[in-house]
């Protein structure tokens, strides 16, 4: 099946709604930080999810079931692993969070970045 220029989807083009909340009370640490996401694409499996999200600064608990890169665009985070290493991020870095990760993400400074989301299914025996 071909596609053609039509079938691209540009961000800039399109009016995808700006979808705003704040976190559930068992996953929140510290603060009620508003977070916002744009989500511009979603495959047809709906395994693939390109998009923006932002947050205010605050923490809370993280499991991941799917991998995400991430691109910094504004900010500083601190993102930490169950066994307590930590990683800070900050406009600019790009980096890749892996299916299966555990931990927390903390917001310091407001915080945008551009994801892109898959979620491998699993097999049905």
């Amino acid at each position: 099946m071909s596609k053609h220029i039509s079938d691209i989807t540009l961000f800039s083009s399109q009016t995808t709604e700006i979808e705003s909340y704040r976190l559930a009370d068992e996953k929140r640490i510290t603060g009620n930080p508003l977070q916002s996401v744009q989500n511009h694409f979603e495959s047809p499996c709906k395994q693939f999810n390109v998009g923006v999200w932002q947050s205010e600064a605050g923490s809370w608990n993280v499991s991941y079931s799917e991998y995400e890169y991430c691109d910094i665009l504004e900010g500083s985070s601190i993102i930490t692993d169950n066994l307590g290493h930590s990683l800070t991020v900050k406009a600019g870095e790009k980096f890749v969070i892996p299916a299966g990760f555990i931990g927390t993400w903390e917001v310091i400074e407001h915080c945008k970045k551009i994801y892109v989301m898959f979620e491998q299914q699993l097999e049905q025996p």
